[in-house]
């Protein structure tokens, strides 16, 4: 079986979300929030369980290249609208000084979204130094990006070799359906 967010004890917690954020955006606005949507109830429960909750995903394919147009901003003010207003602050990456500042100013509650995993080479090719960097930025691990958990990245496999690791409420409906339709068919 598989720990999911009823096993977390998070409050004063930082807690490392993935999500699937790689929504269409046009002329710099989310034109489809359904992932956002689906992210939501997730993000809403550990914060309102008192953790700071951290937000990575990719967006696009910009090879381990900053890339501007390919950049999370956008989609932290879609991703507050999902969140009934809360507000989603935003770091400019997804490790270093930077990102390690934007997670240490949250407080209980609250919510950031890391720039793009992607704009670093590390993610795709799951380099252990890029996981154990976003490691060091959590307490603990969900993943809710079921779309993009096939994949052996840094985000997905890496880090949940160093933190202690639950499924999020869409992963967790997404498995328990799984396991109905194979264990029963």
């Amino acid at each position: 079986m598989f720990k999911t967010l009823d096993d977390i004890d998070c409050r004063g917690r930082r807690v490392l979300v993935r999500g699937d954020l790689n929504v269409p955006v046009r002329d710099g606005a989310v034109t489809d929030t359904t992932r956002l949507d689906r992210l939501a109830p997730t993000l809403l429960e550990l914060a309102e369980k008192g953790a700071k909750v951290v937000v990575l995903s990719h967006f696009g394919r910009p090879k381990g290249e900053v890339v501007p147009e390919l950049t999370l901003r956008p989609i932290a003010d879609a991703l507050s609208v999902s969140l009934g207003g809360r507000p989603v602050a935003f770091a400019n990456d997804c490790i270093g000084e930077g990102a390690a500042a934007a997670v240490d100013a949250l407080s209980d509650g609250e919510v950031l979204l890391l720039e793009n995993l992607r704009f670093h080479s590390g993610e795709e090719t799951n380099a252990p130094d890029f996981a154990a960097a976003l490691a060091r930025l959590g307490d603990a691990y969900v993943n809710d990006g079921f779309s993009v958990s096939h994949r052996a990245h840094a985000s997905t496999a890496g880090i949940a070799e160093h933190l202690p690791a639950f499924a999020g409420r869409g992963m967790q409906a997404e498995l328990e359906a799984l396991s109905a339709a194979l264990g029963t068919p």
